[in-house]
């Protein structure tokens, strides 16, 4: 009577279900090529994809920003609200909210 421990080896007897399985784990994990690099370089792939559409996206963002200020009253726009710039003979009051102040206990 055979025992159970035969019964599972009996197919790894056969020289070419032995190569079979050997090529198999092989190529699965040691390889070049292997599974885990593949699975690797996917994810790789996947987050440099991801961060392209994110740079795009700013880049667009950029580029209509860009487009604002091309002009003489956005330019003055913008340096007026950025770097409180004036004309000869004006005064700015700027303007500051209690909640945008800094106090002693935000520091």
């Amino acid at each position: 009577m055979a025992s159970p421990k035969n019964k599972y080896l009996k197919p790894f007897k056969n020289i070419f279900i032995l190569i079979l399985v050997v090529f198999a784990v092989w190529m699965l994990f040691f390889d070049a090529n292997s599974w885990l690099i593949h699975h690797e370089l996917n994810t790789e792939i996947e987050d440099l994809e991801n961060e392209k559409d994110y740079y795009k996206k700013e880049i667009a963002k950029d580029k209509k920003d860009l487009k604002k200020i091309s002009s003489e009253e956005g330019l003055e726009r913008f340096a007026r609200e950025e770097y409180y710039m004036k004309r000869e003979n004006e005064e700015i009051y700027i303007i500051e909210y209690e909640d945008s102040l800094k106090t002693k206990k935000d520091e």
